[in-house]
């Protein structure tokens, strides 16, 4: 069935952190560029497809660590996610420009980012440089830490204020 063969080609792409961290070193092995970012893409649009995007091209592997559903509660407010953390996964993990998907339970990424020890750190123009958690420690062992720039005005928070004012 299509569907089941679709559903775990998804699946061979999330990973748990430990998991995750294995892989990262045989990729490294081979001189791959490991890029990693983060974020709750909850409601996902085309300001996530095309960041995504972007910062795949800054190395070889991307992989994008996903804040849990408890983890979102607590920056966002008790109405979040729209979506749960398994179905945000297999979302991202449906992209192309992703390599590898993985859930962390901290308000932060910073645990998962020390334990993979990413070649290059992504966040998005809203985050100054020296403010993006993981950064500095990312610095200090000759990584890097980038920017990428945001579509205006593309934001799930717009998405969905303008839903519920037009339903």
């Amino acid at each position: 069935m299509r569907t089941g063969r679709t559903s775990s080609l998804l699946e061979t792409k999330i990973k748990n952190q430990q998991a995750l961290k294995q892989i990262i070193s045989r990729l490294k092995s081979r001189g791959k560029r490991i890029v990693f970012t983060n974020g709750c893409f909850d409601l996902l649009h085309y300001g996530h497809i095309k960041y995504l995007q972007d910062a795949k091209k800054k190395g070889d592997i991307l992989i994008v660590a996903i804040n849990s559903d408890s983890s979102i509660k607590k920056i966002k407010g008790k109405k979040r996610p729209l979506i749960k953390q398994g179905d945000r996964s297999r979302i991202i993990a449906g992209l192309s420009s992703v390599d590898f998907v993985t859930i962390f339970n901290q308000p932060t990424p910073d645990k998962i980012i020390r334990l993979l020890r990413p070649d290059i750190l992504i966040k998005g123009s809203d985050w100054k440089k020296d403010k993006i958690v993981g950064g500095e420690f990312v610095s200090g062992y000759g990584g890097k830490v980038l920017n990428i720039r945001l579509i205006k005005g593309r934001s799930t928070t717009n998405l969905i204020n303008k839903i519920a004012k037009l339903f």
